[in-house]
């Protein structure tokens, strides 16, 4: 196919679930195109898709960090707490939603309801072992793109004890990216939220998070 550049920014929209340009009218052909002379055309292309879904447990600031992270980059954001006074809209306004609830009970009923997909991710943030242990078993449990839990390594260690405790076994355990994040070396809540986002992308588009300048070949592949 001669414009395998436009198929791949195409996609890219796809997992996204956003429509929008891809393209430009200043790219150079793909040096793999059955047709080198012809540049890539500037194309608009329509999403019909539904928005990947990110829910984030906990309602701290690295959680409303977070969401606004999550929603830059095209996911359809739910903060769910069990906290009343905390899980508040007005301290979450980039979250699409922002959910009342024990954070694993509303996972389960997602799940149930058939409402979330491999492109979802469940990112638990809640530092507390009642609600990060069953909402981590649930997910764990689930056919998810991405499931991470915040905390030092202490915490990671106590987690997988008490979740084997649980029951979830092994296999599913290897899935659970913790402690959340890339070194960044982050400290403030919008630092980590990039650490944690860069890990989100790596992880779903098979990125080896090196250092560009560390690599060879093309940038794209």
């Amino acid at each position: 196919r001669p414009w395998r550049g436009v198929d791949r920014d195409a996609r890219a929209l796809l997992r996204a679930g956003r429509s929008g340009m891809v393209g430009s009218d200043d790219d150079r052909p793909d040096s793999t195109a059955t047709c080198p002379a012809a540049a890539r055309p500037r194309t608009f292309v329509q999403v019909f898709a539904a928005a990947p879904r990110m829910i984030v447990a906990g309602a701290s600031d690295f959680v409303r960090a977070l969401s606004e992270t999550g929603r830059q980059l095209g996911y359809r954001v739910t903060v769910v707490d069990a906290r009343e006074v905390f899980a508040t809209p007005a301290r979450f306004p980039a979250a699409h939603e922002v959910v009342v609830a024990w954070p694993h009970r509303y996972l389960e009923a997602e799940l149930a309801a058939g409402r979330l997909d491999r492109r979802a991710v469940v990112c638990v943030l809640t530092h507390d072992p009642k609600f990060d242990v069953p909402t981590l078993a649930a997910a764990l449990t689930a056919d998810l793109a991405f499931v991470g839990a915040l905390g030092s390594r202490r915490a990671h260690a106590d987690r997988l004890g008490r979740l084997r405790a649980a029951g979830v076994a092994d296999d599913a355990l290897r899935r659970l990216h913790s402690p959340l994040g890339l070194d960044l070396n982050a400290h403030t809540p919008d630092e980590t939220a990039i650490s944690i986002a860069a890990q989100i992308l790596a992880v779903r588009d098979g990125g080896s998070a090196r250092p560009l300048a560390d690599m060879d070949g093309p940038l794209h592949r």
